[in-house]
């Protein structure tokens, strides 16, 4: 997704605690600071590009009724343009990165909330076939299980970014796919809440991953990935099944590499069968099967903590997140929350 890697760069950088609250179904994130005024001639630029917002979503059949309820009230969000523009280049190296998303806390959390719901993850992992354990990984980076969901109005910060223009086209058919959801039904404009860049719910999809990915778990015809934790699981597995996830392979597992390893061997390019591996002297330790194709990747570089990732299930997470960083994360988190 597009703005998920420096969005969780950002959760790193974060002060402790920031990402610490009460449970999600009280919607517990709080709302972003008010944003500085728009000028009377960005705000007049605004209403004329969402007046012609307004007009291709009739055009396309959705329900004018709804969408002046999911217009109410938007205005340009300045606050929005200023956190788009000042994305910073992150520099974390993967010590730091590590220590700070897969720390102690959040997986004490995450054990505490997989002992509550494992029911539930069982049931979906068993028609999905996706481990319980990368769910949990996603959720628990996403937004730190259901507390972070994000405090901004979904469709004025989508309708903001495309007005702005710099990713406008991006950002417009997201926009265009929010109004889908909301005139479908699954969530009323006012709840619809998510980051800056429109991410939404517990598992932060897109627009565009919801109406692709989103599922009713429960049957109430709704999609509701802000506060059902079994349309939230489901949904995940969805993706990650949808993005080629097989069966109870592991996603990976930590490796010692032997003396001299050559590291232009590692790499998500260089895979190669676990029996192919053997000889050169990298064993797994899980039980999966010599035909398995892996990649040795050492995130922090030559003579640092060196990782088996097993395809296709590695590049599922990708599909996801496109950072090995995140993707280790995922597997350690989960592999820690479900022994």
């Amino acid at each position: 997704m597009l703005t998920r890697r420096t969005l969780l760069a950002a959760a790193a950088l974060a002060p402790s605690g920031a990402l610490s609250g009460a449970p999600s179904g009280a919607m517990a994130a709080q709302p972003p600071p008010p944003p500085p005024p728009a000028t009377a001639a960005e705000a007049a630029s605004f209403a004329r590009y969402v007046a012609g917002v307004k007009a291709e979503a009739r055009r396309s059949g959705l329900r004018p009724a709804m969408l002046e309820r999911a217009f109410a009230g938007v205005r340009v969000n300045t606050r929005v343009i200023e956190l788009d523009r000042r994305q910073p280049e992150f520099t974390l190296t993967w010590e730091q990165y590590r220590s700070r998303i897969v720390s102690a806390t959040r997986i004490k959390t995450g054990r505490d909330m997989y002992a509550r719901h494992r029911a539930l993850l069982d049931a979906v992992s068993a028609r999905y076939h996706v481990a319980p354990g990368v769910i949990m990984g996603i959720w628990g980076l996403e937004s730190n299980y259901g507390v972070s969901s994000g405090g901004f109005h979904v469709v004025e910060a989508l309708a903001t970014l495309a007005w702005e223009g710099r990713r406008a086209k991006f950002f417009r058919s997201e926009l265009m796919d929010a109004l889908k959801i909301l005139d479908s039904g699954d969530i009323a404009p006012a709840q619809m809440v998510g980051s800056y860049a429109g991410a939404m719910g517990q598992p932060q999809f897109m627009p565009d991953s919801f109406l692709k990915f989103a599922v009713d778990w429960n049957g109430d015809g709704k999609r509701d990935l802000w506060g059902n934790l079994g349309d939230v699981f489901a949904s995940v597995a969805n993706y990650l099944a949808r993005s080629g996830w097989a069966g109870q392979l592991p996603w990976g597992e930590p490796v010692r590499l032997p003396p001299g390893f050559n590291p232009a061997l590692a790499g998500r390019e260089h895979q190669r069968t676990l029996s192919e591996w053997a000889p050169l002297g990298v064993r797994a330790g899980a039980r999966v099967a010599p035909s398995t194709k892996a990649a040795v990747l050492l995130p922090g570089g030559a003579g640092g903590e060196a990782f088996l990732a097993y395809h296709p299930n590695f590049l599922a997470i990708r599909r996801y997140n496109p950072s090995d960083f995140y993707c280790i994360s995922v597997g350690l988190i989960g592999d820690a929350v479900t022994i």
